[in-house]
């Protein structure tokens, strides 16, 4: 098999995100779905959830695809999957139950297989770069909206809202597949020419490759997946609530919170890369307690903001520590569990996740209709985000004291083998 240059692998990567991506820009659904079909807002958004639900629930079976057939059959499946969930979603006039199972259940399926493939991939490739590189995949995951939504307005204006999901599906189904196809493991015992780890990525890594069984004995798992679903409830939160927020606290009108829900979007995307490459210039660990602690505070004074600008910048920053949590925490189990089955270890964290992300915004959404406010919603995380804050200070990488020659760290351990090539391991 022809080996391509790791930067053109990350480019595909990258690529394949933002197309998986696109579903971020759901919302510009939202109004013309309701306004053509008599349904409520409530009922439109169960099409979202319902697609990152799945997400959540399926990535962990994508990592196990991708370790027994390889990356490349699981990222074009994906395509598929979630072209073909979109493409379908254009039969759905009048029928919700389609909705939800095209877009919702086979679209939220191909985003769970198909998110997990580069994070797999690229952390083999780059030991050199973990943190930024799974940064800059994820990025592209969530910066897809950026294009997608745009276009979609454009194409509804034209077309009307059944066939841009036509129209949608395949170009998403054109462009996740193409990607899809450049995906490659590394030759099996490849190591990165000239690269030695320093002292500090030594001192943060384990000593040898983890399998899913053996990871989840660890403390160590369960706390990863803590600090990202957490980080997940917080943030999303307030992107659930992101416009009605910016009418209540900073008082603006809905066209002018709809425009600053736009702006702060990209911090989402932008956080996915900073918060990666500040954890590879200090430790996943650091980066970690420094998000929680910056929307700790946030948080706590979050209620006594009432400029708009104010507000918005604030916002920005809390979207930008809710992205960072996905461009770290595939760093993160890659160090502590190897990178040889980063893609199950992985794709099974986002398990809980998928609970986390649902349970967080619908517990904020009730506190504000309960008490009137956001007060209390606000203080209950702030509260959870500082006592959190003990978590990235005291995991630690696991150790089982095995032989230094067989350290993932050292470049000399082989990875995991290609398909066919699984008896010659």
């Amino acid at each position: 098999m022809r080996t391509l240059n790791r930067w053109w692998i990350a480019l595909a990567g990258f690529t394949l995100q933002m197309a998986l991506g696109s579903a971020y820009a759901w919302s510009v659904f939202r109004i013309p779905l309701v306004k053509e079909f008599g349904w409520t807002i409530s009922q439109v958004s169960i099409t979202f959830t319902l697609a990152f639900f799945f997400l959540g629930i399926t990535s962990f079976l994508g990592g196990i695809w991708v370790n027994r057939k390889g990356p490349k059959i699981v990222a074009m499946t994906a395509g598929v999957l979630w072209g073909g969930g979109v493409f379908l979603a254009s039969f759905s006039a009048h029928k919700l139950w389609w909705l939800y199972l095209t877009y919702g259940v086979i679209g939220g399926t191909g985003l769970g297989i198909g998110y997990i493939v580069p994070v797999a991939v690229l952390v083999k490739w780059f030991p050199d770069r973990r943190g930024l590189i799974t940064g800059i995949a994820v990025g592209g995951f969530g910066a897809g909206s950026l294009i997608s939504a745009p276009i979609a307005g454009r194409l509804m204006q034209a077309v009307g809202v059944m066939p841009t999901f036509a129209y949608l599906g395949i170009a998403f189904a054109i462009v996740a597949i193409g990607s899809g196809s450049f995906m490659q493991n590394p030759p099996e015992g490849w190591t990165l020419p000239g690269w030695t780890p320093t002292a500090s990525q030594i001192s943060q890594r384990s000593d040898r490759d983890y399998t899913l069984s053996e990871s989840l004995k660890t403390w160590q798992w369960w706390v990863l997946c803590a600090l990202m679903s957490l980080n997940t409830m917080a943030g999303l939160s307030v992107v659930s609530q992101a416009a009605p927020m910016f009418q209540e606290l900073g008082k603006v009108s809905a066209v002018t919170a709809a425009s600053l829900v736009g702006v702060i979007s990209v911090g989402n995307g932008v956080g996915r890369i900073f918060w990666a490459w500040f954890s590879d210039l200090t430790t996943r660990k650091t980066a970690f307690f420094t998000m929680y602690f910056v929307q700790a505070v946030l948080f706590w004074t979050f209620h006594n903001i009432t400029s708009a600008t104010v507000l918005t910048v604030v916002t920005f920053i809390v979207l930008m520590c809710y992205g960072g949590a996905y461009g770290i925490t595939p760093a993160f189990a890659a160090d502590y569990f190897g990178p040889r089955n980063v893609g199950p270890i992985f794709g099974l964290m986002l398990f809980p996740w998928a609970f986390a992300a649902a349970f967080g915004p619908l517990l904020f959404a009730y506190l504000r209709q309960a008490t009137g406010g956001y007060n209390q919603a606000l203080y209950l995380i702030a509260g959870m985000l500082t006592v959190s804050m003990i978590l990235p200070m005291i995991v630690s990488p696991p150790r089982s004291h095995k032989s230094a020659k067989e350290s993932p760290v050292s470049g000399r351990m082989p990875l995991e083998p290609l398909p066919g090539n699984e008896g010659k391991a």
